[in-house]
């Protein structure tokens, strides 16, 4: 299996490599040269299988020859040793045709665990195996942040630094990048929105100096293993409602592209979805591009689901990849043209987008009426990003089931939750003790080249 830059420019790389490289040296993003497909049989054989079966057999035809069998299985089974729910991602049904997707289980309570454990355990059996010590750093809107530091923590072949906005994230999502202890771990609060944060990322990369320096990699969704990673519950969801023999839809919460994305690619692979929308929040790039045919940044507007707070859709340049008939310099004009503020894709690109996504969003009064009218009807508490999902999906309600991904945790959002449907939900017990837990983080200011430095001063 090969792996290529959305630009063109890149060197092709293997599994491994693209993992460790994350960011290609053009700016672009590395995806498979060839997408694997699965039969009906061989999807309709997925039923009744563990998730780490499920998941050895999706993700394999990815991985190529970079471990054995044995090893794969082995990084699998360690990846999800730490989920609370057996089935690791279980299925509630809201109502009649509509599914709500569990994706909460793992360790940090968010969905960012199920490829960052994973993507954890990859890095560590690499580097094992090379002895090579590399430099994690990731932006995040509150929930890759904390994944990064749960599945990267007191390792010795790794350094985590992650990068968020200062004052935007909950106080949950803080706290759980700024209590762990081992010194491996640096909290970097910027004085910005994401996208500063991702930016900044992004500039580190392109900087070939510091890059080799500090043997700079990624664990944002830039990298080709977080979006692998989660294609696998598209699977074992679709499969528990019938697939492949009945058709699925899925509305994912996305600011950033990348878990929809992971839908487009099982669906790519021969899963039978109907349809894959888009939900967003107030901050609505996305379903504004969908509607107008243009991407145009308007700015951050804070909201209660923060992780969606995004203007820079990164992985959306996988998906314009494609529909450009992976065109790499096409790719490459059309993110120059966003660093002035908007492009606009071809009506070619755009009609074969709208072939596959639909969207919408959800106001911040929808998405607390949803909160409030979900836990009237069903006694589910949802989280914000969980209620855009929903609203969302359940506008798009067809004879199709509809799947709308849980990505986060009510717990995580208190004070959002409690206002919405008057319940202050509880963290569960191994993170009980999160707010008697000391703090370490260091405030920022958004500059680029002062960040470099620090970073470089935390390794000397």
């Amino acid at each position: 299996m090969r792996y290529i830059s959305t630009r063109g420019q890149a060197p092709v790389l293997n599994f491994e490599e693209a993992m460790l490289t994350g960011l290609a040296s053009d700016g672009g993003l590395y995806v498979p040269e060839t997408i694997p497909t699965m039969s009906e049989e061989e999807i309709a054989a997925l039923a009744g299988l563990s998730y780490e079966e499920v998941a050895f057999t999706v993700m394999k035809p990815f991985i190529g020859d970079t471990f054995t069998d044995a090893e794969f299985e082995e990084i699998i089974a360690k990846a999800y040793q730490g989920f609370k729910h057996d089935a690791r991602a279980p299925l509630v049904q809201l109502g009649p045709n509509h599914f709500l997707l569990e994706l909460f289980h793992g360790p940090t309570l968010a969905f960012k665990d199920f490829a960052m454990q994973l993507i954890g355990q990859l890095f560590q059996a690499a580097l094992s195996r090379s002895g090579k010590h590399v430099t994690i750093v990731g932006a995040t809107s509150g929930d890759t942040g904390s994944a990064a530091i749960e599945a990267f923590k007191g390792l010795s072949n790794v350094d985590v630094f992650i990068l968020f906005p200062h004052g935007r994230v909950s106080d949950v999502q803080r706290r759980q990048m700024t209590t762990p202890p081992e010194s491996n771990v640096h909290a970097l609060a910027v004085e910005g929105d994401f996208d500063d944060c991702q930016a900044a990322l992004k500039e580190m990369f392109a900087d070939h100096d510091f890059r080799e320096g500090v043997k700079l990699a990624a664990v944002n969704s830039i990298n080709w293993a977080r979006v692998l990673a989660q294609v696998v519950y598209y699977f074992t969801s679709a499969v528990s409602l019938g697939a492949p023999h009945r058709k699925v839809s899925f509305t994912v919460p996305t600011g950033n592209f990348g878990d929809i994305f992971a839908g487009y690619i099982a669906k790519r692979m021969g899963l039978p979805i109907e349809n894959l929308v888009i939900a967003t929040n107030q901050n609505d790039i996305l379903h504004r591009t969908m509607v107008t045919g243009a991407y145009t940044k308007e700015g951050v507007t804070p909201s209660i689901s923060p992780s969606m707070d995004i203007q820079v859709s990164s992985n959306f340049e996988r998906a314009l990849f494609d529909v450009y008939d992976r065109e790499g310099p096409a790719i490459a004009q059309l993110m120059d043209e966003l660093k002035a503020g908007s492009f606009a894709i071809s009506q070619g690109a755009m009609d074969r987008l709208r072939d596959t996504f639909k969207s919408g969003r959800a106001s911040e009064e929808e998405t607390t009426a949803t909160i409030k009218d979900m836990f009237a009807r069903t006694n589910e508490v949802l989280c914000p990003h969980t209620a855009v999902a929903v609203k969302v999906g359940e506008e798009n309600l067809t004879e199709v089931p509809m799947i709308s991904l849980s990505t986060a945790h009510p717990a995580k959002f208190p004070a959002a939750v409690e206002a919405a449907c008057g319940v202050h939900p509880e963290l569960p017990p191994h993170m009980a003790d999160l707010f008697e837990r000391d703090e370490r983080f260091t405030v920022v200011p958004n500059d680029l080249e002062g960040l470099k430095s620090l970073i470089k001063e935390r390794l000397a």
